[in-house]
């Protein structure tokens, strides 16, 4: 538990490390080398599945294992340097400080009325088209990738912290990204993401609804419409065509009192999405503030049901 919370704090102080060698960054380069080689040999759709299944599996049983060995190795030599590699590898799964800084970067432009700014800088952490997007979807758009986020970048390596420590959430992180580089539904990845998208689907299942319940919580504590939020959560969470990202982006727009969803271009591709929440209000610039608020208020409430669920359970 020390563990974690000190990895915690040194992401809520210093954030993403930009620059120092990063093992999320190793995952994509194996899956990159992986994706090149495959797609060489297997022609077929079939082939590409069971490709993308071979993939998953040993992308994902070599963080796991790789973390394990190293970290057994380590504590055979000197237990203060393996609690010191532990920590920076929890660190390094969080991403709450990252999210914070992304998002103000492009309020920041759009207060300026920057709009080419604003969409240039948002399509470094989306991936629909943003080249015509106007000030209102830009800021939905931030709204979204925050608050899905949330669930994906905070809550989901909290909780697999708090069950199995750095080897299970280097996993999470393995999953994670998988589908962030070949979980797409469209016709390149249909088959050789399928197996990274449905393990997506599963691992993000408990923790995007728990993250649904903090980001009702937060709200309540920070003076938001919480039963707006929770009604929204009942109604509209299971309309995304994601099984989990409906649940932290209907709690974020309960309590904004914002329509998410609708109409968006993936390469070029009009995709309309359902829409989630009610339009109570166009959505603005600010809001973007208040999902970012949001966002700290469900991680500091997490942090602390776990913590006090796992006391509770080592005590029984």
């Amino acid at each position: 538990m020390l563990l974690i919370w000190i990895a915690n704090m040194m992401d809520l102080i210093f954030g993403d490390p930009y620059n120092i060698p990063h093992p999320v960054r190793l995952i994509g380069s194996y899956i990159n080398l992986f994706e090149k080689i495959v797609r060489k040999i297997c022609k077929s759709g079939k082939a590409l599945r069971v490709a993308g299944i071979m993939l998953t599996i040993s992308t994902v049983l070599i963080s796991y294992g790789l973390v394990y060995i190293i970290l057994g190795f380590f504590a055979k030599i000197n237990q203060w340097f393996s609690f010191m590699i532990s920590v920076i590898l929890m660190y390094y799964c969080l991403a709450g400080r990252c999210l914070h800084k992304e998002a103000y970067k492009i309020m920041s432009v759009l207060i300026k009325n920057d709009l080419p700014e604003a969409r240039k800088l948002l399509s470094y952490i989306v991936g629909r088209d943003t080249e015509s997007l106007d000030e209102e979807e830009i800021s939905r758009a931030v709204i979204e990738t925050v608050s899905e986020n949330t669930s994906d970048g905070i809550i989901a390596p909290l909780f697999y912290m708090f069950i199995g420590g750095v080897p299970l959430v280097m996993a999470y992180k393995a999953i994670n990204t998988l589908d962030s580089m070949v979980g797409y539904r469209n016709e390149k990845y249909m088959d050789f993401g399928w197996a990274s998208a449905k393990i997506d689907d599963i691992a993000n299942y408990i923790p995007a609804r728990l993250t649904a319940l903090f980001m009702i919580s937060g709200a309540f504590i920070l003076g938001m419409d919480y039963k707006n939020s929770l009604k929204i959560v009942l109604r509209d969470s299971r309309k995304h065509l994601s099984p989990n990202s409906g649940y932290p982006e209907a709690a974020a727009a309960g309590a904004l009192g914002i329509m998410l969803g609708g109409a968006n271009y993936y390469f070029g591709k009009l995709v309309v999405k359902p829409t989630i929440g009610v339009k109570e209000k166009t959505i603005e610039v600010k809001d973007i503030k208040k999902v970012v608020k949001l966002m700290y208020a469900s991680w500091f409430i997490a942090l602390i049901f776990f913590s006090v669920t796992v006391y509770l359970l080592r005590g029984i």
